[in-house]
């Protein structure tokens, strides 16, 4: 925990122009982000998903980036809806190894909380792409919720 706490604060003493922010999320896979705003509604956002869930009995490691823009002039009730198009990829390990890719587009609403912290939930579909044991082409979806934190 310290260390998490350490490497927040190290993150937040970085200057830059453009904001960023840190998040963590859980849902049909788990992970830790770095978002960096590209203009004042589009984003990139690079994530590492330690953690893959509903695999059925193999554990996975990954890694997305995706591309996140906001819905303009829509506000619902505090909630901010966006949409993106994302890459994601990893090896899985178990009763299906082998490495998969995931071209997905994604739809999320995003509320923000207090000061530089915000929640939000998201969900995803896409194409799967897997060579190994697991491997061949089938549809994909997950969902997701989340934890951001404004650093700059």
């Amino acid at each position: 925990m310290k260390n998490a706490l350490l490497g927040l604060v190290a993150l937040t003493a970085v200057s830059s122009a453009s904001a960023a922010s840190v998040g963590g999320y859980l849902g049909t896979d788990g992970g830790l982000y770095y978002q960096t705003d590209l203009t004042g509604t589009s984003a990139m956002r690079y994530s590492i998903n330690a953690l893959n869930l509903f695999r059925g009995g193999s554990v996975g490691v990954g890694g997305e980036v995706a591309y996140l823009n906001d819905i303009s002039g829509q506000s619902l009730g505090g909630l901010a809806p966006y949409y993106g198009l994302g890459l994601g990829a990893g090896v899985s390990l178990g009763n299906s190894t082998g490495v998969q890719l995931y071209p997905h587009g994604l739809l999320g609403l995003r509320y923000n909380v207090a000061g530089p912290f915000s929640v939000f939930v998201e969900g995803n579909a896409g194409v799967r792409v897997g060579i190994g044991s697991g491997g061949g082409v089938g549809v994909g979806a997950g969902a997701r919720i989340g934890l951001d934190y404004r650093i700059r």
